[in-house]
């Protein structure tokens, strides 16, 4: 399949040569053309020549039907998709840069899992701002999604969530594969919160492991942790199912439990005592739940939801404090009703 339509100009293009948006990128280019596109000449020089992203995908070679260019203009041609993967804290300024070279019939996806500093707003809401397009146009891909893993051909799962049923559809059609299983979901707001919220506590799975807590102790986390993340979703209007769903519970259970993950393996760093400052510039790939977790106590204070895990987060990546400590804090909240929360779930359903 690797000779694929190479001579072909692509119909569809990635934003964005990071792990994820690499891994896109060859799978789509085991079917058909895609361009992808790179943030400088230089990282776009690098992976045409090697033919493999050495940095951030290594061992997975592209195939020939992968176009790699830094040049915005190229995307004039992509008229069917473009996806957006450029990481959170830099996918403002690069839609702004692309968006005149968009193609007005091209469906627009949003692999990008965080929430904007500030402005607070989900991915698809910066894309759409910053590149003055209608929400409508807009999608989101989220899930169980480990890059290496898929790029290697294992089996995964994700959901596609959109306001325009038809246009879910088509991203479905076009993307998914018997080893990509892809679903549908109208709830964008859900499943784009989940997807920031879990790197958050990914973060804190990853100290657990590395302080020895065990099986236990880590499933308590997770458990509590997906209230934490519904409790916040269904106060800002979300659907509580999707939290129970590949969005959330499935990609918690990858985030949380897998060392191939860039925001378990910060929590572990953070656990033998380094200082953020020092992880940042040794992770191969950005740490989504580092930039989130700030952004999202902010959404949490606008609503008046409580959440102590991000909270602690915080307080081990920006404030100094040990890990140790962070989770000793945590084991020493008052205990509550596990269905205390029940009560608002059901009424969001019921609206």
């Amino acid at each position: 399949m690797s000779g694929v339509g190479e001579s072909a100009t692509p119909r569809v293009a990635i934003v964005g040569a990071g792990a994820w948006g690499t891994t896109l990128a060859v799978l789509i280019g085991r079917v058909e053309p895609v361009l992808l596109i790179a943030r400088d000449p230089e990282s776009a020089a690098a992976i045409d020549a090697a033919r493999e992203n050495t940095r951030r995908l290594p061992g997975i070679e592209l195939p020939r039907a992968v176009r790699v260019s830094a040049d915005p203009a190229a995307l004039a041609d992509a008229s069917d998709l473009v996806i957006f993967a450029a990481p959170s804290a830099h996918l403002r300024e690069t839609v702004e840069r692309v968006a005149t070279h968009v193609a007005p019939t091209a469906d627009l996806l949003s692999v990008v899992k965080g929430l904007e500093p500030g402005t607070l707003a989900r991915m698809t809401e910066v894309i759409a701002s910053a590149g003055g397009f209608p929400p409508r146009r807009l999608a989101a891909l989220s899930g169980p999604n480990l890059a290496g893993e898929i790029a290697r051909g294992l089996p995964a799962s994700a959901v596609v969530a959109a306001e325009d049923p038809q246009l879910a559809d088509r991203i479905v059609e076009r993307l998914g594969r018997r080893e990509f299983r892809l679903y549908v979901n109208s709830d964008v707001l859900g499943v784009e919160l989940c997807g920031a919220l879990k790197n958050i506590l990914a973060v804190a799975a990853g100290a657990v492991d590395e302080l020895g807590f065990g099986d236990n102790g880590k499933a308590g986390l997770m458990t509590r942790g997906l209230a934490e993340m519904t409790r916040l979703g269904v106060a800002v209007g979300a659907n509580p199912v999707t939290f129970a769903g590949l969005a959330g519970i499935g990609d918690l259970i990858a985030t949380c439990g897998s060392t191939l993950s860039r925001n378990h393996r910060l929590g572990t760093e953070l656990a033998k005592g380094r200082s953020w400052s020092d992880i940042e510039a040794a992770l191969p790939g950005v740490a989504e739940g580092a930039y989130t977790v700030d952004a999202a106590l902010a959404l949490a204070a606008r609503h008046n939801v409580e959440m102590p895990i991000a909270q602690e987060v915080h307080n081990a990546l920006f404030e100094g404090k040990s890990v140790q400590r962070c989770l000793i804090d945590l084991l020493a909240r008052e205990s509550k009703d596990e269905l205390a929360d029940a009560g608002a779930w059901a009424a969001r359903l019921r609206r």
